[in-house]
């Protein structure tokens, strides 16, 4: 037979030791599930990352993050729909989705766009919003950009991806890195942390982009060099000429930290063949015994 429910009524058996007291730790525990009310028990399987709690009350509250200015994206189902950042935004209700064909108003990030988008944008972004091309870098040549429309394409400036797929990458940033970044450029500081505080790798792209209170990280730079906040250089410009020349002006920062790179290592080096004998450098001697150098001929 089986057992009966001790939830629903009381048993003649409950208030009997039983040996180890392992039914009475189990009821013990059923009774303290009982007594909690149903929101104190996560749903960690349906529970998004970017979910905020509000403790001031006893039950939980739900708060999604909310952006007050239009994000769209055109979605061509390139990426792996649990590793998309577009369809995570969308899950969130953080971005719309576009048919191709339709046309947008506000700034749209595009390979086509002609200027780069700069803190000029900013009364355009804050009417009208930023959209993207949610789509592979690789498959990059099958969107028909042509389909695409809106009267403001940018480009984005040098910058490095932090996303888990092309981390530390120049240029090869995602759907949400690209809108955070455009959100800051323009000024709108605020919407880009909301975007990317959806994502547990978010704060990594403020750190390779010179925009943490922490101990900026770089990759392929030197952090010791006055040009390394690269996202808070861009936000200092007035146009789209001067954040061009601005990034001209890092990329040419980065070719000499890194041939200034090269240079000590190769000076280091070549101390080192001096100073220090190598045996992967002797040179055999001839038939006679003798060698074609000595110690003494370097001294």
């Amino acid at each position: 037979m089986g057992k009966k429910n001790t939830l629903n009524a009381p048993s003649s058996h409950a208030t009997r030791p039983r040996r180890g007291g392992r039914a009475q730790r189990h009821k013990s525990a059923r009774t303290f599930r009982q007594s909690q009310p149903l929101s104190s028990f996560p749903e960690d399987s349906a529970k998004p990352s970017s979910i905020i709690e509000d403790d001031s009350s006893n039950h939980s509250s739900v708060v999604r993050p909310h952006i007050d200015v239009p994000v769209a994206m055109w979605d061509f189902d390139h990426c792996d729909p649990r590793r998309c950042s577009g369809k995570k935004l969308a899950r969130l209700g953080l971005i719309t989705e576009l048919r191709v064909g339709s046309r947008f108003r506000g700034v749209v990030v595009s390979p086509k766009g002609i200027l780069v988008v700069s803190p000029a944008d900013k009364e355009i972004v804050g009417r009208d919003g930023i959209a993207v091309v949610e789509c592979s870098w690789a498959r990059i040549d099958d969107v028909p950009f042509s389909k695409i429309v809106s009267p403001h394409e940018r480009l984005l400036p040098y910058l490095l991806a932090a996303n888990p797929t092309n981390y530390g990458k120049p240029w090869r940033l995602n759907c949400v890195e690209a809108l955070a970044a455009t959100f800051y450029i323009t000024g709108f500081d605020q919407h880009a942390e909301t975007l990317l505080s959806s994502f547990g790798w978010g704060d990594s792209f403020w750190k390779v982009n010179g925009c943490s209170s922490s101990t900026i990280i770089l990759l392929f730079a030197d952090p010791n060099i006055d040009g390394s906040p690269y996202l808070k250089r861009y936000q200092t410009c007035a146009s789209a000429e001067e954040v061009a020349v601005m990034q001209e002006t890092i990329i040419a920062e980065l070719q000499e930290s890194y041939e200034e790179s090269r240079r000590k290592k190769d000076a280091a080096r070549s101390t080192e063949d001096l100073l220090v004998r190598n045996p992967n450098h002797d040179i055999p001697s001839d038939d006679d015994g003798s060698s074609p150098a000595s110690e003494g001929d370097l001294e």
